[in-house]
């Protein structure tokens, strides 16, 4: 089994503000909420995380030391990192969410994103049918991983919720990936 966990809170999340690629650290309410996750998954055999400090932040509560792998970072909103989504020309928002294929300059397309995570999600296939691995990540590669699971490309993502410290779960049945839950939160 797969579980693809997104960080828990920053203050940019608290803001509202784009963090792509920014390296920000989880604030007060992120370090309880992660503090939750052991709750919710356990029987861990391997721990993966996005090189950035909120996602490795929020897998040091699983106690394993997470191999950090940089196909799970998020989308690189490039010049719009740190900025409001209210705030973006909302024209060009819309493209980017919608078509797969655009990014504004100095930024990150969907479709590449969905590409890298793909790959990291086709090298754990067939460990994940008899080991549970858990993926740190951020929201828009856990829109991904879900997409993967269901076999439809990342346009589902801007039809899609993930919260801070969320849970989604891939199994894996006869050598395929299924869908088995999708945005789960620990109970406080």
């Amino acid at each position: 089994m797969l579980s693809i966990v997104r960080h828990a809170r920053t203050e940019a999340n608290a803001g509202g503000r784009l963090q792509g690629r920014l390296d920000l650290p989880l604030d007060d309410v992120g370090l309880a909420q992660a503090a939750l996750l052991p709750s919710l998954v356990t029987d861990i055999d391997r721990v993966i995380c996005s090189p950035l400090s909120r996602a490795r932040q929020t897998a040091s509560v699983f106690g394993l030391e997470p191999a950090l792998d940089d196909r799970w970072l998020e989308v690189a909103y490039g010049p719009f990192e740190g900025h409001r989504i209210a705030d973006l020309p909302q024209d060009m928002w819309q493209r980017w969410v919608h078509d797969i294929d655009f990014a504004p300059e100095g930024a990150e397309t969907l479709r590449a994103m969905e590409t890298r995570v793909a790959l990291a999600l086709d090298e754990l296939l067939e460990e994940a049918a008899d080991r549970h691995i858990v993926v740190v990540t951020h929201a828009t590669p856990v829109k991904a991983a879900m997409a993967w699971a269901l076999g439809v490309d990342v346009r589902i993502a801007a039809r899609s919720w993930v919260d801070q410290a969320s849970v989604t779960r891939i199994v894996v049945r006869n050598g395929r990936p299924a869908l088995g839950a999708f945005n789960l939160l620990p109970l406080s």
